[in-house]
């Protein structure tokens, strides 16, 4: 028979093990065992198995929304790449007029609201890398469109021989509640999904983030700052020692009090009777604190040259010169114009769905009309470079059509090409000025322009 000590021991043993098996599970359960200022400090390598289709998308993509909630540098990357891809708003236009009608209706209907989604979509997919918009189609054939979130996709069903034809998107493990992907040829198809892709690898329908690889160095980072801005908050504290002789333990513990209730304010004068024996000093903490500042740019320079982004964009200027900067803002630019592209070509791919099932019940919505999307120039700088390039050219361009060496066509070619811009090949009859003023004396056969000097008198 145990005695009552030995039962009260057992007790407080077990209810150890369980705490211990509580705690265990609670980190089992949780995105990560890392603070928040802490993601991923052992690396991400872990939750990407030896295939490609084997990784912990679900906790990356949590790992990513958190850092976008949690870390200034993460949502100021999301921020930037949205600003740039679709700044103050896009438009929609088809050169179809009945088609082009429609996409402005469905482009603001009050359930869509895609000038303000599109912005939240963009983000989205910088945080996962999947974009998957579910379609509902109404009686009259306007789609309503609402984004899903990835973690909530379970599986993407594809075609055994080809993984870019995509089937369904299972809700559950199970497979038995998913999202049929959008068939061309179902005429009666009143929910759909279609999903985007970023950064797909080969062989594997997922796409991933390009947040992603900077969790790591976002968390570092942030461990770094914390620990510098800790350093110097305890590197500067202090405390008050105060020496004296007292009667008791009592008499000492009620000085001790009585000066913790009142302490000394900042600035103020102490004056101290020398008959009571007491002293005051003060005990501060001996730490050193280095410039550390070389060990924070290198991984903050780790960051950015992962996103593509120059140091100045985040506060942290390289050079003192315009044009350093400048030049190093070209291979960002050329980044984020291809990623604009994409973002723009998906946009086009849902608006081409919804015009080929208005279409069905619209005749005035041509499902094969040319569908465009405008938005912001990536940098204005490429505008006026272009202007200035156009500006010198177009007067020697302008010589060459009046005098019959180029024709319409050819010369709204080049014209084109200078601003960059494409050239779908209709030129207009142009005008050409005459070589001579109206009224002048027009040059005789073989002879030479009035006023020209004679070669032969130089």
């Amino acid at each position: 028979m145990p005695t009552k000590k030995e039962l009260e021991q057992q007790i407080q043993e077990l209810e150890g093990k369980i705490n211990l098996a509580n705690d265990a599970l609670e980190a089992a359960l949780s995105l990560s065992p890392e603070t928040d200022n802490n993601f991923f400090t052992r690396g991400m390598s872990d939750l990407y198995g030896p295939t490609r289709g084997t990784w912990d998308r679900k906790k990356i993509f949590g790992e990513s929304l958190r850092a976008w909630r949690v870390n200034p540098i993460a949502r100021r990357i999301v921020k930037i790449m949205t600003s740039f891809v679709v700044g103050k708003g896009l438009k929609i236009k088809s050169s179809h007029e009945g088609t082009n009608e429609f996409l402005q209706e469905w482009w603001s209907h009050p359930k869509n609201q895609l000038k303000k989604n599109i912005k939240r979509w963009k983000d989205e997919d910088t945080r996962t890398g999947n974009l998957f918009i579910l379609f509902n189609v109404l009686e009259n054939g306007m789609t309503i469109l609402r984004a899903v979130p990835a973690e909530k996709i379970e599986e993407i069903v594809t075609d055994d021989d080809d993984v870019e034809t995509e089937l369904k998107y299972t809700k559950d493990a199970t497979g038995e509640e998913y999202y049929p992907a959008f068939d061309l040829e179902a005429e009666k198809q009143t929910k759909f999904m279609m999903h985007f892709a970023s950064n797909q690898p080969v062989g594997s329908p997922w796409g991933e983030a390009d947040l992603s690889p900077l969790l790591v160095w976002i968390g570092r980072f942030s461990s770094w700052l914390e620990d510098r801005v800790r350093l110097n908050r305890f590197r500067t504290a202090f405390m008050y020692v105060v020496s004296g002789k007292y009667k008791s333990e009592v008499d000492r513990q009620k000085r001790e009090l009585e000066l913790n209730a009142n302490p000394p304010k900042s600035g103020s004068v102490l004056v101290m009777n020398e008959g009571n024996g007491e002293q005051w000093g003060i005990m501060g903490a001996q730490l050193d604190s280095f410039d550390a500042t070389l060990d924070g740019t290198a991984i903050k320079k780790n960051i950015l040259s992962g996103i593509g982004f120059p140091m100045h964009w985040l506060a942290e200027p390289e050079s003192s010169t315009r044009t350093t900067a400048e030049a190093a803002g070209t291979p960002t630019f050329r980044t984020l114009e291809e990623m604009q592209n994409d973002f723009f070509s998906n946009l086009v791919d849902m608006a081409r769905v919804a015009v080929a099932i208005r279409s069905r019940t619209d005749s005035n919505v041509d499902a094969l009309a040319e569908i465009e999307i405008e938005g912001p120039d990536i940098t204005e700088r490429d505008n006026a470079t272009l202007a200035l390039a156009l500006g010198r050219s177009y007067p020697q361009l302008a010589d060459m059509f009046d005098r019959g060496l180029l024709d319409e066509k050819e010369l709204l070619r080049i014209v084109y090409k200078m601003i960059a811009e494409p050239f779908l090949g209709k030129a207009p009859k142009g005008l050409k000025k005459p070589l001579t003023a109206p009224g002048a004396q027009t040059p005789s056969e073989g002879g030479t322009d009035e006023g020209d000097p004679d070669e032969d008198e130089e």
